[in-house]
């Protein structure tokens, strides 16, 4: 049986699949508004190997020159991100157990040779509120840890339509993805996965 971090909830299997399907065209309307671009690691200026976007209205970026920020605009056209889909909110309010809306959905497409290095999500004012992650596509290995980098690491296969909240004491554990398993899920017609988070940027008033 997989024991997780406190706060950390996995959720298989939480989207049926007409709800994967319909969020997956909210997404395209999304990217459509909002085109995916790549962002870039402090400093050294190193690509990584996501796609991304935001909606909502703050977006997370990061660049070598500004480093990891939220910012209203998207940072190629300019232009204010579009609304997070009425879906993903109704999901925050259902499964956050925070009483004020998120701020900012991060939209991560992963293609098959895609990862992402174990991180901290703590760019955000107020970490009572959780973030909630929504698996789309292909599966992948996800791993997730302590606190503390050097805390030990527990690994498992996120699916099409699951959801991860991380929250109260497992808000800033840190997770990571390893790997994606190609060709497991044909939601996406291209293949690949998008990855959905969900997150409160200010503290509320």
């Amino acid at each position: 049986m997989l024991v997780l971090p406190k706060g950390v909830r996995h959720m298989p299997g939480y989207l049926p699949r007409p709800a994967q399907e319909a969020l997956v065209e909210d997404i395209r309307k999304v990217v459509q508004a909002a085109p995916l671009f790549v962002p870039a690691m402090p400093r050294t200026g190193k690509e990584m190997s996501v796609r991304m976007t935001n909606c909502g209205a703050l977006g997370w970026v990061t660049d070598k020159e500004q480093g990891y920020r939220y910012q209203p605009t998207h940072p190629v056209t300019g232009t204010a991100w579009p609304p997070i889909p009425d879906p993903l909110l109704e999901l925050w309010q259902k499964v956050a157990a925070y009483p004020h809306p998120p701020e900012a959905c991060l939209v991560n497409f992963y293609a098959e040779d895609a990862k992402m290095s174990l991180h901290q999500d703590r760019d955000e004012a107020d970490f009572s509120a959780p973030v909630v992650s929504v698996s789309l596509g292909d599966d992948c290995l996800f791993r997730v840890g302590q606190t503390t980098r050097d805390g030990a690491t527990r690994s498992f296969r996120l699916k099409s339509g699951d959801v991860v909240v991380l929250g109260g004491e497992g808000r800033l554990c840190f997770h990571g993805v390893d790997r994606i398993y190609p060709s497991t899920s044909a939601l996406l017609k291209n293949g690949g996965r998008i990855n959905l988070t969900l997150r409160r940027v200010t503290k509320a008033v």
